[in-house]
């Protein structure tokens, strides 16, 4: 497919990377400027409701890689060209077989970078934070952008294994059935996924939600701390609550004293003194119900109660 490069100045002046972008997208925008639709920000992507119905199952939260909305908004086929669409959505991180066993995530199906992350730290914390354990980096392996969101280890069907996937594994082994096959791969990062999912992509984004905040980067010190060992002085007279719940190499804020850790509570990783909060201590991937819909950003629990389920204030 013919190919673009488009350099958009970002709000500080600076021009990013180029921006590829599709035929297609070219006469669909330059469409828009003959409308008058596209002239201005206001009409660009912003931070715009998800297309997805959020509720019943992962399928329908923005974790389905597949890219097909429930209803509404652009067609996951203009996606295709910069991802595979594997048609399964769990295959994006889960393998039943030949599972990355170098992380402590189930059956799971993408590489680990190997990085040094920049950790949060604070003169007011108890504990310092470390490198981020598994429960973050499985995240992680997506959320700082250093990898393609398809770079997948297995894809589905036999002999497309790869333990270190790139673009030419990617390419090769995978054709997809749903449109043009993918000849970029995108990370979450700028001048990839957010040349277009962001607030100062400009009329580029037109109609593509804003992914900025789930682009966390390797600089980890704007996010609450991971890594972190939760404070083994807790309880009465601290700062800290108490988990009171505890199982195989957990500890859980156990709210409704079922003594089972429920995907809607919050829980720490490790037993004892190593007990560390990671990025799967408030967020659950799969989605928690909170009524009807799931909890926004994946959180186990309502925004206004996370904090206050560790924290005493």
């Amino acid at each position: 497919m013919m190919r673009n490069a488009i350099p958009v100045p970002n709000r500080s002046g600076r021009r990013n990377a180029p921006r590829r972008i599709s035929l297609l997208a070219v006469l669909y925008l330059a469409g828009l400027i003959l409308l008058g639709l596209g002239a201005d920000d206001s009409s660009a992507d912003g931070d715009l409701t998800s297309k997805f119905s959020n509720q019943d199952s992962i399928r329908n939260t923005r974790h389905n890689l597949t890219q097909r909305q429930a209803s509404g908004g652009p067609s996951g086929v203009n996606m295709d060209p910069y991802r595979n669409d594997y048609g399964e959505i769990c295959v994006y991180c889960h393998t039943p077989h030949a599972a990355n066993t170098n992380v402590g995530a189930p059956l799971w199906n993408r590489a680990i970078p190997n990085t040094t992350y920049t950790v949060y730290s604070s003169n007011s914390m108890s504990q310092t934070a470390s490198q981020p354990g598994a429960a973050s980096l499985v995240c992680l392996s997506c959320h700082d952008g250093q990898q393609a969101v398809d770079a997948i280890m297995n894809m589905p069907g036999s002999g497309r294994y790869q333990a270190t996937p790139n673009s030419t594994f990617l390419n090769n082994s995978w054709n997809n059935a749903s449109g043009p096959d993918a000849t970029v791969h995108l990370g979450l990062k700028q001048g990839e996924c957010l040349a277009c999912h962001s607030s100062n992509a400009g009329f580029i984004g037109a109609g593509a939600a804003d992914f900025t905040v789930a682009a966390i980067s390797t600089d980890l010190r704007d996010d609450h701390p991971v890594g972190v060992k939760y404070p083994a002085t807790n309880g009465d007279g601290t700062d800290w609550k108490t988990p009171g719940g505890s199982t195989t190499g957990a500890k859980f804020f156990d709210d409704d004293a079922d003594n089972r850790m429920d995907k809607g509570e919050i829980r720490l990783y490790g037993s004892g003194a190593d007990a560390s909060v990671e990025c799967g201590s408030c967020h659950d991937p799969h989605g928690v119900t909170n009524g009807s819909l799931f909890n926004a950003t994946f959180l186990r629990k309502p925004r206004a109660t996370v904090c206050l389920s560790c924290h005493t204030k």
